[in-house]
């Protein structure tokens, strides 16, 4: 069984940039958000029950997920949301579980935005947090999908907050300099998870 490492994060603190960094090093990364997408592919039972549920017009034209209705949909809909969470949350744990085990690395990390949410902690050996400043996730969530400051801010609190999120880390990333410095945090945590699997 491979050491396993859980890497969390607010929305556009860094998380996908530290983990490319680790998949550099040769490491096993499992994405939560990756596995969200493929488990709702075109054709699959997920996606049929998500059309049953919410109809056929959270479907694009090429009958795939338009994740964009779809959350526009259960956003401020909070028994909308359970019942999403409730059809794809046991699926994406399932196959990331599956993907551990083939994990031909020492460690693996698995990118889980929600983790503190999600209460998984205990099914890992360590967990590490990328971290900024609210004021920069904003700048750059707002950059990234072209939003408004409300809307920014309207996704933050719907996420564990900055403190919530530091109470169940192990290991701390602050991302708030440039790559340089995050890839060199990133080589020296390698380091030291490699020794801790092979304990």
């Amino acid at each position: 069984m491979t050491y396993k490492v859980a890497l969390t994060g607010g929305i556009a603190s860094g998380k996908t940039a530290v983990s490319d960094m680790f998949a550099e090093q040769g490491v096993t990364v499992i994405d939560a958000d990756v596995i969200a997408r493929e488990v709702v592919a075109k054709g699959s039972q997920a996606l049929q029950a998500l059309t049953e549920h919410f109809g056929r017009d959270v479907l694009t034209a090429q009958g795939e997920l338009d994740r964009k209705k779809l959350r526009n949909k259960v956003f401020s809909n909070e028994q909308d949301r359970m019942w999403l969470n409730n059809l794809l949350h046991p699926l994406i744990r399932q196959e990331m579980k599956r993907r551990q085990e083939l994990a031909d690395s020492v460690y693996s990390i698995s990118v889980i935005p929600l983790l503190y949410e999600s209460g998984q902690c205990k099914d890992y050996d360590r967990v590490l947090v990328v971290d900024c400043a609210e004021d920069v996730q904003l700048e750059r969530l707002m950059a990234r999908d072209l939003s408004s400051r409300e809307q920014a801010q309207a996704i933050l609190d719907k996420q564990a907050d900055r403190k919530q999120r530091l109470s169940i880390a192990d290991d701390v990333i602050v991302n708030d300099s440039d790559l340089h410095s995050l890839r060199q945090s990133v080589i020296t945590l390698d380091n030291q998870y490699r020794q801790l699997a092979r304990k």
